[in-house]
């Protein structure tokens, strides 16, 4: 038990850890850190023998993680409730999601402007928090990467524009929706988050 609450305490904010903790406690899931995955920042898994599982790439940020946390959480409580459903995002799991997250939607826990942002976003929650510009902006003030290092918003740049993204170069195509069609150096197609941190070229 002990060695769980170091990783909670390593990865969450300080405010909210004794609350994510007691989650995991009653929910009684695995939970895992991950390495980065570009298609996703965590996921619920329920398996026959195995029980639920519940994984968070270790790269985001104290928030981020926060969020994707939660977001999960609500995932497992809705399968627990009604079971397998068509629409996963539906409004079960957006009413889950919220009432997970009330405990700690206030000052004490999350500061401004995040708070407000989160409040706002909770009411209709996206599948992705990257189809939230506000929300996405609002988790980036607490990244460690910083603007002033080169790195600018893929939506900043104009349409044809060259940019670095992992270490390989894309040239910036039409948006859709959220994401932009981009093109990398082979010719291959790629769909990349309008509020990407990217480097101009």
């Amino acid at each position: 038990m002990k060695k769980q609450l170091d990783i909670f305490e390593k990865y969450f904010p300080e405010t909210t850890v004794a609350y994510c903790y007691e989650l995991w406690e009653k929910y009684e899931f695995t939970f895992k850190i991950t390495k980065p995955r570009n298609s996703k920042f965590g996921d619920y898994v329920y398996r026959q023998g195995k029980g639920h599982q519940i994984s968070v790439n270790g790269d985001l940020n104290p928030f981020a993680f926060l969020v994707t946390y939660i977001h999960e959480v609500a995932h497992l409580i809705t399968y627990k409730e009604y079971g397998a459903i068509s629409n996963p995002h539906g409004k079960e799991w957006k009413q889950n999601f919220l009432r997970a997250f009330s405990p700690i939607l206030l000052p004490s826990f999350i500061p401004e402007p995040l708070l407000s942002t989160l409040i706002t976003y909770l009411k209709n929650p996206a599948a992705s928090t990257q189809g939230n510009q506000a929300l996405v902006l609002a988790l980036r003030a607490f990244d460690s990467i910083s603007y002033a290092e080169g790195k600018v918003l893929l939506s900043s740049l104009p349409t044809g524009a060259a940019f670095e993204l992992q270490g390989k170069i894309f040239n910036k195509g039409t948006l859709r929706r959220t994401r932009y069609l981009c093109t990398d150096t082979r010719g291959k197609r790629f769909v990349i988050s309008s509020s990407a941190l990217v480097s101009k070229i």
